[in-house]
């Protein structure tokens, strides 16, 4: 019976960490929107109907491409790569930080809905959280100025920040509660990476050689689909004609 109380009481806690962490992310999401709309002097708003409406779809795909999950070699099984930060990163350059954080979040809730959980929610909570570390510098970057560079530059950021976040938040936070959640010894992990390199003895080997490479092929793959495609999307997100895009171009901009 204690085991059984002391097990909620650990799932709740972890619920409450997770819900503090959204709330911590929309905030400073909302203040750094806001701030480089002031910088830039961009007066649109921050969510209005046709927004929310592509939000919605955009989470909707990203929730479909988060069930496609391919393994890496590199990396034990339970982790894998998938392309679901894709629409996130082109709905975040679209609309914001914000928008970007909306698309993360509603895309873990629908895949939780479609397929569950097999991580004990640390894998959903990694997603969403390292997405975000992804997505805020990157869109960020790109709000200041929407110019091809700073997309490029915005990119370039995510990836680094996502894969040094995402290395430390595994190493700190999320290994040692999805040992504590799921119920295997922390030793028992670090054995899984063992057998795929032998480099790997413990938790600061495991990160930097198996979560480090996984975020920066995921941040690179995402970057690059994104930059290829974005320009042709920009119109219809923007809801912008032909004319506008050419004035755009030629005073530097890169969307409309």
């Amino acid at each position: 019976m204690s085991e059984l109380l002391q097990s909620i009481q650990e799932n709740v806690v972890f619920l409450l960490e997770f819900l503090a962490l959204i709330c911590a992310l929309f905030l400073v999401a909302y203040a750094a929107e806001k701030w480089a709309k002031k910088v830039s002097g961009d007066t649109e708003r921050v969510l209005s109907t046709r927004k929310i409406a592509v939000i919605g779809v955009f989470s909707a795909i990203a929730a479909v491409l988060m069930l496609f999950e391919f393994p890496v070699p590199f990396a034990p099984p339970f982790y894998k790569i998938d392309f679901s930060e894709l629409p996130a990163l082109i709905g975040t350059f679209a609309y914001g930080p914000v928008a970007g954080i909306m698309i993360e979040l509603c895309k873990i809730v629908l895949k939780l809905l479609m397929k569950g959980t097999t991580t004990a929610f640390v894998g959903d909570l990694a997603n969403f959280a390292i997405g975000c570390s992804f997505l805020l510098p990157a869109s960020i970057i790109y709000l200041l100025k929407k110019t091809r560079k700073n997309a490029v530059i915005g990119c370039v950021s995510g990836t680094l920040v996502m894969t040094v976040v995402g290395t430390a938040f595994n190493a700190v936070y999320l290994l040692p509660k999805f040992a504590q959640l799921y119920g295997m010894p922390l030793d028992a992990i670090i054995g899984m990476g063992t057998a795929i390199n032998p480099a790997i003895t413990n938790v600061t080997n495991f990160v930097i050689l198996a979560v480090a490479p996984l975020n920066l092929l995921k941040g690179v793959s995402i970057s690059v689909v994104t930059l290829l495609i974005y320009k042709k999307l920009s119109p219809v997100l923007k809801d912008s004609t032909p004319a506008k895009i050419e004035k755009k171009e030629r005073n530097g901009l890169y969307t409309a």
